[in-house]
């Protein structure tokens, strides 16, 4: 489980693979949450989008759903680059308060299931808000969203 996640603006693949070493930092504008596994956040989002469902698919379906692409090969430090996919920035920056709500209790209900007590203390649906309105940057500047992780 990573131990940092944070979302982030950047204009491009090789401005977000640059923060690698260091994290993206308060040059970029960002959301960060604690323990929680970002390229498994992001497949659950876009599998929700894909098929909204208050009801927590089997993780067979999650596990076969196409996973986000890493931006930076990954290394024996933990650190992780992700892309999130242009549909996923797209659907975040069209997401209402309604479906942000639904998609944050089924994605609590997943962690708890998997994680129990040892689930993140972050807020869920503050930390989807937060990156919605990151993917509303995005789709508005034509830059990218990405997630940065140790």
């Amino acid at each position: 489980m990573a131990h940092d996640t944070v979302f982030f603006l950047a204009p491009d693949d090789e401005t977000a693979a640059a923060t690698r070493l260091r994290g993206p930092g308060r040059a970029f504008e960002s959301v960060t949450c604690r323990f929680i596994e970002p390229d498994s956040a992001i497949a659950e989002w876009d599998m929700y989008f894909a098929n909204p469902s208050a009801g927590i698919p089997p993780i067979e379906q999650l596990l076969g759903w196409s996973w986000p692409e890493w931006v930076t090969a990954p290394l024996n430090d933990g650190v992780e680059v992700f892309a999130l996919p242009q549909r996923l920035i797209r659907a975040l920056a069209d997401a209402g308060s309604a479906e942000l709500e639904e998609l944050a209790a089924r994605w609590t209900t997943r962690l708890r299931s998997a994680d129990g007590d040892d689930m993140t203390d972050d807020d869920l649906l503050a930390v989807l808000q937060g990156v919605a309105r990151l993917a509303t940057s995005a789709v508005r500047t034509g830059g990218g969203l990405y997630s940065w992780s140790f």
